[in-house]
């Protein structure tokens, strides 16, 4: 009977923890799947590509709070969507071809704010290539983190054409007086 017991105890006690917790992690990360350009930077920062509804839902139930959208033109509508979700928006006019130091520094200063805030912040633009850049940026300027992981989370999205480098450069000189 102790023999019994003990073995019992021993299973109860020793198995592996249950799965549910990680089994819920990996069934939302698998419904992102075709979201473009994907990135979890840590746990306060993502970037993506435009998502659609649904994966706003999923980026929610994630722990997404704050939206930063990099996107030019009429964003009346994602912002409505944001509002019926319940999730901080903001919309930073980025010209493809003509990104300023002016649009990384309102980045900032909403970055500060929602980096305080509970949740993470998801950063995104159509192709996640405006949402690399200012990530990778803001990882470098403000949170001083090591150039090297944060280049590499930049270059597994894309290689930034001559105007996005001289951009790089602007903001990386600004940062540094």
């Amino acid at each position: 009977m102790k023999y019994i017991l003990f073995t019992i105890i021993a299973v109860v006690f020793l198995a592996p923890a249950p799965q549910g917790a990680k089994a819920f992690e990996n069934a939302l990360n698998s419904q992102l799947s075709d979201l473009k350009n994907y990135q979890v930077n840590s746990t306060k920062m993502l970037s993506s590509g435009l998502p659609n509804a649904e994966q706003f839902e999923t980026l929610k139930a994630m722990g997404v709070t704050n939206v930063i959208d990099l996107i030019p033109g009429d964003r009346t509508e994602e912002s409505n969507l944001m509002k019926a979700m319940e999730l901080n928006y903001h919309n930073i006019q980025v010209d493809w071809e003509n990104p300023t130091v002016e649009n990384f520094n309102e980045y900032v200063a909403v970055m500060k704010q929602y980096y305080s805030s509970k949740g993470s912040t998801l950063t995104h633009c159509r192709l996640n290539w405006r949402g690399a850049v200012f990530t990778y940026l803001y990882r470098v300027t403000q949170l001083n983190e090591p150039e090297e992981q944060a280049k590499l989370d930049l270059l597994a999205i894309w290689q930034p054409n001559e105007t996005w480098q001289s951009f790089i450069d602007d903001v990386k000189a600004q940062s540094r007086r």
